[in-house]
């Protein structure tokens, strides 16, 4: 049974109480309510007392982002017996795991000392048990327990340079980037630093946002590992230090260098209009090679130009030409730098000096050529840009003997050409002559004139009659003919096989009635004949008659050949379509032709006998895909498709998408293919289709032999 408490006890109570400062009386009532709430004390001299309280803690219950080194401390109400405040009665926890510490006790508060710093972002719970006890014994009536959570310790999540990184320029500034904001009186060359092996380098510290930069004093040397420093006396804002020291190291790079010039140191002659390039030993920062940093004098006075850079190469442009016979001087100053910000050690200088005398650097035909085109325009290049209005009819002439031949004379860039007036004429020899009255724009002639020569092409030997194979407008070697449509017509002249006539499908002969295997939609008229291998229709004098014509066609074959017509030019690299070609042997260098580019026109320039002769070791293709695919070979300026012959090692394909108007006599070696099955467009030949081993199929296509 709890007993009465006695005025003196109050009284007693309060004259400790009265020595915190200004202590109010008004207490005296807050003592005895709480008092009434005491439990009993019982003690030999039977004093009863009033219980002890805390009153604050620190770190407050529900704190965040408490120091890791924080002391933990409670304070109570009175003075408390310091023998009973102890590791017992003062326990600070993570979790259920009690926390290593130990406990000071002075004034009117306990302090908590960890023995380690405390766990980062961890919440902690500090508990008074009911054991602490004031001076008169009194107990706390109940335990009283707080919590409270500490902060994220720092760390640095980010370099610049990275750790590892090479080629690093060597005015680089060195940061680190926090997770956190720092406080910026940790940040400083204490805390910083950076090291070439033990010995550290000058710099300057400064800190903003969560970055800390180091800048050096002076440049860093190239090709040097270097370390960087973040040490644990770095404090976030709340004062939280980095766990451990931070490290990370990089290397510079090697210093660019001009590895070489063009013209280079010395170089003579140099042409009016060069390009001046310098070639670095690594990738350039483009915004640093500039007028600034890459000049041209001409003594002290600097050459106007452009600037540009690609690759490791930078350019100097003159905006006007050089003077002749004068020497220049290139720099490439410090003020260039490297992709990695690293300058050239030093500036870089070379010397060249421009020729006084222009020259023939080139021909086209070259000195000596042989077979040169008809319709050939004659080019020269010269070493130096050239006054325009020097390059003219006396400067530049073509002859032939004595005989001057008529063109004009255009020039562009450093080139002049020569276009003669009328076709050159076949197997002879012309000579090219540049004047010294061809000048540079600094007014400098040839030292002397330039002469050259060069041989035309002579005009193809036409081929042997065809013999019998002439009567032929189709020949299907011993294949057979097929026929695929309804408008298929042979005018002229008639079609062949020395196969069985039933290898002829959808003809009808236009002579004798006769049909070959001819359906409704498969209707072919042949007005000249059909001539094949028994059994009937065919018969032994029609075969015979077709063997000759294989035998013939064979030996004109052979006689248009590359073995036999030797020299032939590739004008268009295989693709026929879109040029106009003078008579002459052309030969595919690839082993196909093709014209699919545009049509192809063959320019007889007023020469009724011009003779073209094609030849290609493979294939042969005319046209291309889809309803506009259609190509064709054009005649002009008197020329006929009878003078036209297409020798082919393999297999010809005609307008595939139908149409077109072919020209000249196609002997193949493994057929012919004129349009596709399902084309209504007509396809026309104006010449003949002799294949040698393979069939020839034509779909809704006209022949007109010639």
């Amino acid at each position: 049974m709890k007993q009465p408490i006695s005025l003196s006890g109050i009284n007693s109570r309060y004259k400790r109480f009265s020595k915190i400062p200004n202590f109010p009386w008004i207490s005296l009532l807050l003592l005895f309510i709480v008092a009434a709430g005491c439990k009993k004390v019982t003690e030999e001299a039977g004093t009863k007392g009033i219980c002890p309280i805390v009153v604050s803690t620190t770190p407050a219950s529900g704190a965040t982002n408490v120091l890791l080194a924080t002391k933990v401390t409670a304070t109570f109400n009175e003075e408390m017996n310091p023998l009973t405040i102890n590791t017992t009665t003062f326990i600070v926890k993570q979790g259920t795991i009690q926390v290593a510490g130990t406990v000071t006790y002075t004034g009117m508060t306990a302090t908590f000392t960890p023995a380690n710093l405390l766990a980062a972002n961890t919440v902690y719970t500090g508990t008074i048990t009911k054991g602490s006890k004031d001076p008169a014994g009194n107990a706390m009536i109940e335990d009283y327990t707080w919590s409270f959570n500490t902060g994220t310790v720092p760390t640095v999540i980010s370099t610049d340079p990275a750790n590892g990184a090479s080629n690093v320029g060597f005015s680089k500034l060195v940061t680190a980037t926090f997770s956190t904001a720092m406080d910026p009186a940790t940040i400083n060359a204490t805390s910083y630093v950076l090291k070439q092996g033990t010995t550290i380098i000058p710099g300057i510290v400064t800190y903003s946002g969560s970055t800390a930069t180091f800048t050096p004093k002076v440049p860093l040397t190239p090709n040097t590992v270097y370390t960087g420093l973040i040490t644990t006396t770095a404090k976030d804002a709340a004062g939280n230090a980095l766990a451990a020291n931070y490290t990370w190291s990089f290397s510079t790079g090697a210093v660019p260098i001009v590895i070489s010039t063009d013209p280079a140191n010395g170089a003579t002659n140099v042409a009016l209009n060069k390009l001046v390039t310098a070639t670095f030993s690594t990738t350039m920062n483009p915004s640093t090679i500039n007028s600034t940093s890459y000049v041209l004098k001409q003594g002290v006075t600097v050459v106007p130009g452009v600037v540009s850079y690609s690759g490791t190469t930078a350019t100097f442009t003159p905006t006007t030409p050089l003077a002749a016979n004068t020497v220049y001087t290139g720099l490439i100053t410090t003020a260039a730098n490297d992709a990695a910000g690293s300058a050239l050690a030093a500036d870089y200088t070379w010397n060249f000096t421009t020729s006084d005398v222009p020259t023939v650097v080139s021909t086209d035909p070259i000195n000596g050529a042989t077979s040169v085109a008809l319709n050939k325009k004659i080019t020269v290049n010269f070493s130096t840009l050239m006054d325009p209005s020097t390059m003219n009819g006396v400067s530049f002439l073509l002859k032939n003997g004595a005989s001057t031949i008529a063109g004009t004379v255009s020039y562009s860039g450093v080139t002049a050409t020569f276009t003669p007036t009328n076709a050159l004429s076949a197997n002879t020899l012309y000579t090219a002559t540049i004047t010294t009255a061809a000048k540079n724009v600094s007014g400098n002639a040839l030292a002397n004139n330039y002469v050259w020569s060069f041989t035309t092409i002579g005009l193809p030997v036409v081929p042997p009659i065809l013999g019998t194979a002439a009567f032929f407008g189709v020949f299907g070697g011993n294949a057979g003919i097929t026929n695929q449509g309804l408008n298929t017509v042979i005018n002229n002249g008639g079609i062949g096989t020395t196969a069985a006539s039933s290898l002829i499908t959808g003809f009808h002969d236009g002579l004798t009635g006769d049909v070959y295997t001819e359906t409704p939609l498969n209707v072919g008229n042949v007005t000249g004949g059909i001539f094949t291998a028994p059994p009937a229709p065919g018969t032994a004098t029609s075969f015979a008659k077709a063997s000759q014509g294989l035998l013939d066609a064979t030996v004109a074959y052979n006689s248009i050949s590359p073995a036999s017509k030797p020299g032939g030019m590739d004008p268009g690299a295989g693709e026929l379509g879109g040029l106009t070609l003078a008579p002459g042997i052309y030969q595919s260098a690839s082993g196909t032709f093709k014209i699919t580019n545009g049509n192809l026109t063959l320019d007889a320039k007023g020469d009724p006998n011009a003779t073209w002769v094609f030849q290609t070791a493979a294939g042969l293709t005319v046209g291309i895909a889809g309803p506009a695919g259609a190509r064709s070979v054009v005649m002009i300026n008197g020329g006929s498709p009878k003078n036209v012959y297409w020798y082919v090692g393999s297999a010809a394909t005609i307008n595939a998408a139908g149409g077109g108007i072919m020209s000249g006599t196609i002997i193949s070696k493994d057929g012919i293919t004129f349009s596709t099955a399902g084309n209504a467009t007509q396809t026309v030949l104006n010449g003949r289709a002799i294949s040698l081993v393979a069939s020839v199929t034509m779909v809704n296509t006209t022949i007109n032999v010639q």
